[in-house]
């Protein structure tokens, strides 16, 4: 199962990176970004604004370091996915200028896209275990890398608000491809696929570090408190781990199995190719019948709506309910290995019965005096 997370060229692009990033800082800048392993920071991922976000913001990095740090977010992405976060981060000035009348001149500062954050986690080393991230609104992406051997790269989040403006429409392709499916299903299996009429505020699992064997929806999103749901709306749009919702890919018309697929690599190719062809080696070793794509909301474009697909060990959710579907969260996870879960589980079991390969390498197995 590990073999799947292996990624040796993307750990040691990250890893060198990383380390010419952190020596050029200042012991100030060091100290805004460089915590240990176990901090409880890492497992916050949350990608709303907030005015007590942990790490170095890009506007405290001189030219040098902001080059930096935008080379290692590219080791962590396929260029696809680079250029997604950068109109991702560029959206920020439009959104600027459409909230002037909203919050006047803090406006300025409340959309800034200078405010994405780094923040290391543990030593980056050879044989370390270590992870970073990068963190700012709409766009939050974890790394963990376990002994530079495996890695994982869930939660993936990016979103978008507005979904779309001029020429920058970051998401463009998970919205086309999710309305593709829905449309290319008969009447009957859309009933199907569709399993409320109501979409939630946001994910249905909400940020948890770790997504339990059930899930359901917060009320509203954060700070928009003028879209709610129910009671029945949250168990009717509930995530069961052990029970998929909506219909089978294996029960799709062999076009729209096809477009499911290609879905899937929408958001698993935001990574690089090596990291996204062995989760997609993955997906395909579960089988298609194993792929569930749920509906729920608006079936129309311009009106709030979301689905959702359930795999074996992936989940995707993608929520475009605010401002009539002009505002869009998306999230790729992994069951057992969000923020590097159970790989982290392994190797200190390792550790612990054979010890630390940077500490045996020093101690002598039969000491002189013995």
């Amino acid at each position: 199962m590990h073999g799947f997370y292996e990624a040796p060229n993307t750990i040691i692009d990250m890893l060198f990176t990383a380390q010419q990033l952190l020596y050029t800082m200042t012991p100030a800048q060091r100290a805004a970004c460089d915590y240990p392993m176990d901090h409880p920071g890492r497992f916050d991922w949350d990608f709303i604004p907030k005015p007590d976000r942990t790490g170095i913001p890009l506007w405290q990095l001189d030219r040098h370091q902001r080059v930096l740090a935008h080379t290692l977010l590219k080791a962590g992405l396929s260029m696809r996915g680079y250029t997604q976060a950068l109109e991702i981060m560029a959206m920020e000035n439009i959104l600027r200028e459409l909230e002037v009348e909203r919050f006047g001149v803090i406006a300025g500062d409340f959309r800034n896209p200078d405010a994405y954050f780094l923040s290391f986690f543990g030593r980056p080393g050879f044989d370390d275990t270590w992870a970073w991230r990068f963190l700012g609104h709409h766009l939050s992406l974890s790394y963990t890398i376990v002994g530079q051997r495996w890695l994982s790269v869930t939660p993936c989040n990016m979103g978008s608000q507005p979904a779309e403006m001029g020429t920058i429409t970051p998401l463009r392709a998970d919205e086309d491809l999710g309305f593709s499916i829905l449309d290319g299903v008969s009447n009957g299996q859309r009933e199907q696929m569709v399993i409320h009429d109501v979409a939630p505020a946001d994910y249905v699992t909400r940020q948890v570090p770790r997504v339990g064997k059930v899930e359901y929806p917060d009320y509203i999103d954060l700070g928009i408190p003028w879209y709610s749901i129910t009671d029945a709306d949250r168990e009717a749009l509930k995530f069961e781990k052990d029970r998929p919702r909506g219909v089978a890919g294996a029960d799709l018309p062999s076009s729209v199995r096809a477009t499911l697929i290609d879905l899937v690599e929408s958001f698993v190719r935001r990574m690089p190719d090596e990291v996204a062809d062995r989760h997609m080696e993955r997906v395909t070793a579960d089988g298609i019948e194993n792929l569930w794509f749920a509906w729920a909301g608006g079936q129309e474009r311009g009106t709030p709506h979301y689905y959702r697909i359930q795999g074996r060990e992936i989940l995707i959710e993608f929520d475009n309910a605010i401002d009539n579907g002009n505002h869009i969260h998306s999230v790729w996870r992994d069951y057992r290995n969000d923020l590097g879960h159970e790989l982290l589980l392994d190797h200190y079991e390792h550790e612990r019965h054979h010890g630390h390969h940077l500490e045996t390498r020093l101690k002598s197995s039969v000491p002189e005096d013995e």
